[in-house]
């Protein structure tokens, strides 16, 4: 484990001890009893073509602030105009900037189904996704034993939430297959290093079964790139830093969509 994962499962740990405290876990669980039916984020991407997630991000650990996004809901307008299927938001605060307060903006806003992109190492943050709006949670399987990643989705499935379950390695796409995911997410970045290579998800998404949904995540830029990711069997993608700093968010989708897949 290299001293950015640890960093990580540090701050999380901070952070979900003081969650704890200021809502307890039973707190959530009766939230959750109120709140209406999640929205179909796998359907969302199963449309016709290759479905884009586009993502509501601030900065990174990798380059720094990426651009300042005042207003995530009319970013989020502004992604769904150019034919977004779903929105990521980052909820990280260290790192990337974001907040729950940013997921529930999105929500209010548009009307396609949310992912909560954080790193999520305690049972209680599958409730606490739930409870702040989320429809799906990514889930990131090097930050997770293979029996957590089983508790975890089976906690997600039992109050709604879907998962996008992550790996950067062929050993841990193993795990995962062994796991009921249904929706499979190839990270170009190397967690270890920060660096990104496209051909990890050239090399490992013809290994995920056609009937799983698989979505290829991280160094997307441009139009080549997506036809590439859609020849070697990606079922979606996932935007995040070419759409945050595009001065017109929807064409950058349209242009990244085009032709359509």
């Amino acid at each position: 484990m290299n001293d950015f994962i640890e960093k990580v499962i540090a701050l999380k740990r901070e952070e979900v001890a003081a969650a704890k405290d200021s809502a307890p876990l039973q707190e959530l669980r009766s939230l959750i009893s109120d709140l209406p039916e999640t929205r179909d984020f796998r359907g969302a991407l199963a449309g016709e073509g290759l479905a884009l997630i586009a993502e509501v991000k601030r900065s990174s650990p990798s380059v720094g602030k990426i651009a300042p996004i005042a207003d995530p809901g009319k970013l989020a307008r502004l992604y769904r105009k150019g034919g977004a299927a779903a929105i990521s938001v980052l909820t990280e605060s260290g790192w990337f900037g974001g907040s729950l307060d940013d997921l529930a903006v999105v929500k209010a806003e548009v009307d396609l189904p949310v992912l909560r992109k954080d790193f999520l190492i305690d049972p209680y943050q599958i409730y606490q996704s739930r409870a702040a709006g989320a429809d799906a949670v990514l889930l990131i399987a090097e930050l997770l034993e293979p029996e957590v990643l089983g508790d975890f989705l089976d906690r997600a499935e039992e109050i709604g939430l879907e998962c996008l379950v992550e790996t950067h390695s062929g050993e841990e796409l193993e795990n995962i297959l062994k796991t009921p995911a249904a929706i499979v997410g190839i990270n170009n970045r190397n967690l270890k290093t920060l660096n990104v290579d496209l051909e990890t998800s050239l090399r490992l998404l013809p290994l995920v079964p056609e009937d799983r949904t698989r979505v290829a995540e991280s160094g997307i830029k441009t139009a080549a790139d997506v036809r590439r990711l859609a020849a070697a069997g990606a079922d979606a993608i996932l935007v995040g830093e070419t759409l945050a700093r595009a001065n017109d968010p929807s064409a950058r989708i349209r242009e990244l969509l085009s032709p359509k897949f």
